[in-house]
């Protein structure tokens, strides 16, 4: 595992973060920043590193910084099944669990800002702005895993790739300073196999699928995992349903 320790320049000052006002630190003053900012430190995963495995103790907890996260159970048989795909400003780990669930693993180049589990909990004991936020965003995950059932379980092939799409592309945009809708640059934190395993679909589905998108305007690709999102409304419209708050 090539997992590196670093502290990236444009990161070592928690007000220039690119997560800042999306993460469990984003209603935090000034004196629980500084807080957090001592406690803090970064680590960068290789696609294949494993951030955390299901069942082992949990040290530390984390927020995606940059680059992306599957989580995935592994059955009894050996089947394994992506169940959830972490995005930047997304929190990894449970406070108050010394355990994850699932197998947390890098499917880009990643970057995490990371606090002791233990130092965390103290910290949400004492700091409204941080709990609430982290209730927020628990809520907003359970929202979303809802959602998601829906489009899993009820969704054609076009209205599920579509729907993939537009949670990666409203993240990228909420993230951006101008949050436009127009013109938003996606890059794939996944193979096509894995949004293939991730969507329930075959892998021919889904590059046809990207294909007859691509082909009705409704996204552009550039290579083999960068995609251009012109009209973000007009996605949504494919997706079949407003799936906004699924990020």
């Amino acid at each position: 595992m090539n997992v590196q320790m670093v502290t990236p320049p444009e990161l070592r000052e928690c007000g220039d973060c690119p997560i800042r006002y999306r993460a469990v630190c984003s209603r935090c003053e000034m004196d629980e920043l500084a807080r957090l900012s001592a406690m803090k430190s970064y680590k960068v995963f290789q696609p294949g590193d494993v951030l955390q495995w299901a069942g082992e103790g949990m040290e530390y907890v984390c927020s995606i910084v940059t680059g992306a996260a599957s989580l995935s159970q592994t059955m009894e048989d050996g089947r394994r099944q992506m169940v959830g795909l972490l995005l930047p400003s997304d929190f990894v780990g449970r406070p108050g669990r010394e355990t994850s669930p699932f197998d947390v693993t890098a499917v880009a180049e990643t970057t995490v800002c990371r606090f002791r589990r233990r130092d965390f909990e103290m910290l949400i004991d004492e700091s409204p702005a941080v709990s609430r936020r982290l209730l927020e965003m628990t809520m907003d995950e359970l929202q979303a895993a809802r959602q998601w059932m829906m489009v899993l379980g009820r969704k054609n092939a076009r209205e599920k790739v579509a729907s993939f799409l537009a949670v990666l592309a409203g993240r990228r945009a909420f993230l951006t300073p101008e949050k436009r809708k127009n013109d938003i640059a996606v890059d794939l934190p996944l193979t096509r196999d894995s949004i293939a395993d991730y969507l329930g679909l075959t892998i021919e589905t889904i590059s046809r699928q990207f294909s007859a998108l691509k082909k009705d305007g409704v996204i552009e690709l550039q290579g083999a995992r960068h995609v251009l999102v012109p009209d973000y409304d007009g996605l949504l419209m494919e997706a079949g349903d407003e799936v906004e708050q699924a990020f």
